[in-house]
């Protein structure tokens, strides 16, 4: 049970820019080079996207920086990288994604004891408006944790 999670890289804008219907946690092809930079902490996925092909789902811009000490096993930070799910949870998520709107989304990227794992979400697109009562609802929120502090100390 007590699964040790560290944290690597998180997508806050995904949650900004989209409704999140369903996650997915799904693991990483990697180098061995790419697993020691990652343990360093040096990965970005604000930038990155999730497409199916041939029944495989890849991850697109996805940037982990070059390990220092890898020379000639370093790969190229931004290449194309495999997907780890299984074959009915493809199946699934391609049905989704049939509908109109849908986009599959990296959430976060993490190490599950010794495992890299990526949290991709099944996304649907904010419109404006949207986002403006997501705004309205932090600021609602912040407000009455203020108060609710205020009230405290006194």
């Amino acid at each position: 049970m007590g699964e040790n999670i560290k944290l690597l890289a998180n997508n806050k804008k995904a949650y900004y820019e989209y409704f999140i219907e369903d996650k997915y946690e799904a693991g990483i092809a990697l180098a061995g080079t790419e697993v020691k930079s990652l343990r360093g902490g040096k990965c970005s996925i604000k930038e990155s996207f999730i497409k199916i092909e041939n029944n495989e789902m890849f991850i697109y811009g996805m940037h982990i920086s070059p390990y220092e000490k890898g020379n000639i096993f370093n790969k190229d930070p931004l290449r194309v990288r495999k997907l780890l799910l299984h074959k009915f949870q493809i199946n699934k998520i391609s049905g989704q994604l049939a509908q109109k709107g849908y986009t599959l989304v990296p959430l976060q990227v993490y190490f599950k004891g010794h495992l890299v794992k990526l949290e991709i979400g099944l996304a649907r697109g904010k419109k404006l408006y949207d986002k403006r009562q997501d705004i309205a609802k932090k600021d609602m929120r912040r407000e009455t944790e203020r108060e609710f502090k205020v009230k405290n100390l006194n």
